[in-house]
């Protein structure tokens, strides 16, 4: 029970700094939403997605970017608990050392399904329409659930493998900038040689084909597929490799 109140502790820690800090709330919040804004209203006309409203297409590829936003922030506040010394004070207070880490997993995760809901919120008032069952709506906030949770762990690996919490905002970037290179704006097949492919191939581009095929109504069994192979394979990664370097720096 001692770690389950250590870690309630840590959560509520973490979350009272997100709250204490506008930059943080806005990336993770507000940003992908001004976004989601800039490529409807201002470059959605000028996308050619197959049909139907931009804003169907975009929605799901936005609440990736709410996603990837936020994570910048969490590998910094990782590394700043590891290099100025406040895992010390906490080992001098009996803390659980695995409450640290799951502290920033928790309140993360929080953050990030939050700004994903304000996303959606905000497509409904620009005429997101899906097409998903009840059900379908549980398997795409599942899936996304488990998205932002694998990411979370590589970003606090990202960020207790980094040297300093500046080096630590930097590792995140190309985390930041994949949504980018893949089906969240455009679909990939309308891409370049080289790009195109890279695009298919990537990670975030089969979670966003999976979401996009879910609300839509008619889900993509082999997005679906590969979007959690994607998620499990990721998550494990980062759980481990973040572990490690947990064990090596306390």
């Amino acid at each position: 029970m001692s770690t389950v109140h250590d870690s309630a502790t840590m959560v509520r820690r973490n979350v009272k700094h997100t709250l204490r800090d506008p930059v943080v709330l806005f990336n993770a919040v507000l940003f992908p939403i001004v976004m989601m804004f800039m490529f409807v209203y201002v470059l959605g006309d000028g996308f050619d997605v197959g049909g139907g409203d931009y804003i169907d297409y975009a929605a799901p590829g936005m609440v990736m970017l709410a996603l990837c936003y936020g994570m910048g922030a969490t590998a910094t506040a990782v590394n700043s608990d590891m290099t100025k010394g406040i895992i010390n004070r906490f080992r001098v207070m009996n803390i659980s050392r695995g409450a640290v880490l799951t502290g920033h997993v928790v309140s993360t995760v929080a953050r990030t399904v939050l700004g994903m809901a304000a996303i959606v919120g905000v497509a409904f008032l620009m005429g997101f329409s899906p097409a998903a069952s009840f059900g379908q709506w549980l398997a795409a906030a599942g899936l996304l659930v488990l998205t932002v949770l694998a990411v979370t762990w590589l970003t606090i690996a990202f960020g207790l493998a980094a040297k300093s919490p500046e080096s630590a905002g930097f590792f995140a970037v190309p985390l930041i900038m994949l949504p980018f290179f893949s089906s969240a704006i455009i679909p990939a097949d309308r891409m370049g040689p080289g790009i195109r492919q890279f695009a298919e191939y990537q990670p975030f581009t089969p979670i966003i084909e999976a979401v996009r095929g879910l609300f839509a109504g008619t889900p993509d069994t082999g997005a679906t597929v590969a979007a959690l192979a994607w998620c499990v394979g990721i998550g494990v990664l980062g759980y481990v490799w973040a572990l490690r370097k947990f064990a090596r720096r306390v």
